[in-house]
């Protein structure tokens, strides 16, 4: 991990190390020129990831408290896993308990919406976090990390950069013996201003408009099967498989690797280029419900791009609102 000092820090991976390169062919004299400019972009965005090694020891240096917390973000599936349950049986020492469920707009007829900045802001607040804190945030998928991305995001749309991914999930916390705790987190209130960062958003409407001016890229972090409409929708009653029109498919478990872990910028910044994704140009993410497409803005911000927008009704609200010309789905009704 690259650290840089408080605030101003690489995305964690240690830069490469570059030569005059006198001698060398142009292209890869242009190469170099790119890769310093990414290092560059590097030094001024705060790490989105961190280490287990580095908040185990934080855990035990004693610095939980109001400049770092840390948030559990599971959330499960009804009926597989209960994720405020296993929270209460054990966690990272002094992590806070993130419901999904109460830090939404409950008003929407559509899938985990972004709340009101009034209670976002309420809702961290209480968590003890205020406008100077860093925070951490993991969750306890087996893929080692599922909706952590979109707290991640939440904060940033919410005008908070001092926020970082736990590299790895609770996954890996407890198979390289880190410690764990029963014991509920009970930080003290904190103030909280939470500024809505419209560039990081976008709308039913900017996305339906963006079919017709394509000044974004439309990128979908589903399974291959429901993008195409092969595979159903899980838990869903009512919602088709398939996509939006125009849009690209990148699975979200293709950026993790095998053990959990974020992969590499270069392996990262491989599977863009693998789908024609420019990362120099505008991109919108979208999935089912705003969670995992945040995994592919997290995945750019480590490639140096932080400016991936959310589309955060996503396919959920997509299927239920846009003319039909507009959904691509090789799904035929009553199959399933």
């Amino acid at each position: 991990m690259v650290r840089a000092g408080r605030g101003v820090v690489s995305s964690g991976f240690e830069p490469a190390n570059f030569s005059s390169g006198r001698g060398r062919a142009p292209g890869r004299r242009r190469g170099r020129v790119m890769r310093r400019a990414e290092t560059m972009v590097h030094q001024v965005l705060y790490r989105a990831l961190v280490s287990t090694k580095w908040l185990a020891e934080s855990v035990r240096a004693g610095k939980l408290g109001p400049g770092l917390r840390v948030l559990d973000a599971s959330w499960y599936s009804p009926g597989t896993r209960e994720a405020r349950k296993e929270y209460l049986e054990r966690h990272v020492p002094g992590a806070s308990f993130f419901d999904m469920e109460e830090c939404r707009d409950a008003a929407s007829p559509y899938e985990m919406m972004l709340p009101s900045e009034a209670d976002f802001a309420r809702y961290v607040g209480r968590l003890g976090i205020s406008n100077q804190t860093h925070v951490v945030v993991y969750d306890g998928d087996h893929l080692g990390s599922f909706y952590a991305p979109r707290v991640w995001w939440m904060f940033r749309v919410f005008g908070h950069r001092t926020v970082s991914v736990l590299n790895g999930g609770f996954r890996n916390w407890l198979k390289e013996g880190h410690p764990v705790t029963s014991e509920p987190s009970r930080p003290e209130p904190a103030n909280f201003e939470a500024t809505l960062d419209r560039s990081l958003l976008k709308t039913y409407e900017q996305v339906l408009e963006n079919l017709e001016s394509k000044r974004f890229q439309l990128v979908d972090a589903r399974s291959q099967g429901r993008y195409l409409g092969t595979e159903p929708e899980p838990d869903a009653v009512g919602l088709d498989p398939g996509h939006i029109r125009g849009s690209v498919n990148m699975p979200f478990v293709d950026f993790l690797t095998e053990d959990g872990f974020e992969k590499s910028p270069e392996e990262l910044r491989a599977l863009f280029e693998a789908k024609k994704v420019n990362l120099a140009q505008p991109l919108i993410a979208t999935c089912r419900k705003g969670v995992t497409a945040c995994h592919i803005a997290l995945a750019a911000y480590l490639c140096g791009k932080p400016d991936v927008a959310i589309y955060d009704g996503s396919w959920f609200e997509w299927f239920h609102r846009a003319p039909p010309e507009t959904r691509v789905s090789q799904w035929q009704r009553g199959k399933a």
